[in-house]
């Protein structure tokens, strides 16, 4: 599989302080046939010139060979970038890597070496965890427990023809459309999935997936999916309520 060409898309939104170590991750990639597609909100930052100036570096690289796009405009938010990149993407198979994280070197070469025949695919590997610059831990999450954790996202490569024949993030959730994709894939007893013990991305601690409103999009998911009751789920809703109510929020 080392001759299918790979897209990477990053969705951003001013994003200048980490982009450039995101970029150069993807740069620096040693398999021989990629894309790569920046989709950026809009930013009122230095991202888009930050990106554009590693431009005739991706022309010059005989991996990319030119096939570098910028596209800055407004949007709905990180879901809708990653939805608008799986749309203009030509690869076979797709990876995403947000902004404020980065590939190992060797990540794209490892993933195209697992990608077999099937045709709805997703590889996903370990993924090394940062809390202010430092390695706090690296995880895996096997899919056979998505129905109580997440995997690895920012390690997860998808064959572009299951996002076209079986969906993509569904833009109603804002915090947890990642999540909802990967129950909805897992539940559709369609999608072959194939963990990979390699280190592949790094993942930066913080952002909205840790507030109450992504707390509780998840929690609705463990409901839609049968994990939790509906009592319980009211209940929790209950208590978010009320929490707010209290915290004046």
């Amino acid at each position: 599989m080392n001759d299918m060409l790979v897209t990477i898309i990053t969705p951003c939104f001013n994003s200048e302080k980490t982009i450039s170590r995101t970029i150069e991750s993807v740069l620096g990639q040693k398999y021989s046939n990629m894309e790569y597609l920046i989709i950026d909100g809009a930013s009122t930052d230095r991202t888009v010139e930050i990106a554009r100036s590693y431009e005739e570096a991706f022309r010059e690289s005989a991996s990319f060979r030119g096939r570098m796009r910028i596209i800055s405009e407004p949007d709905d938010g990180i879901y809708y970038a990653m939805n608008k990149g799986i749309q203009m993407a030509d690869g076979e198979l797709i990876g995403i890597i947000n902004s404020d994280d980065y590939y190992e070197e060797n990540a794209v070469t490892v993933m195209a070496e697992y990608r077999t025949d099937a045709p709805y695919q997703i590889l996903y590997g370990f993924e090394r965890i940062l809390r202010n610059g430092k390695e706090a831990g690296i995880c895996i999450h096997h899919h056979t427990n998505l129905d109580y954790q997440m995997i690895t996202h920012p390690t997860c490569f998808v064959t572009k023809k299951l996002y076209e024949d079986l969906g993509v993030f569904n833009t109603a959730y804002r915090y947890s459309a990642d999540y909802e994709f990967m129950l909805r894939m897992y539940h559709s007893g369609k999608v072959e999935f194939t963990p990979v013990y390699r280190i592949i991305s790094n993942y930066a601690l913080g952002g909205a997936s840790g507030t109450g409103e992504a707390y509780m999009e998840t929690q609705g998911l463990y409901y839609q999916y049968g994990m939790i009751s509906k009592k319980r789920y009211r209940l929790l809703k209950w208590k978010f309520r009320i929490g707010k109510l209290i915290n004046g929020r």
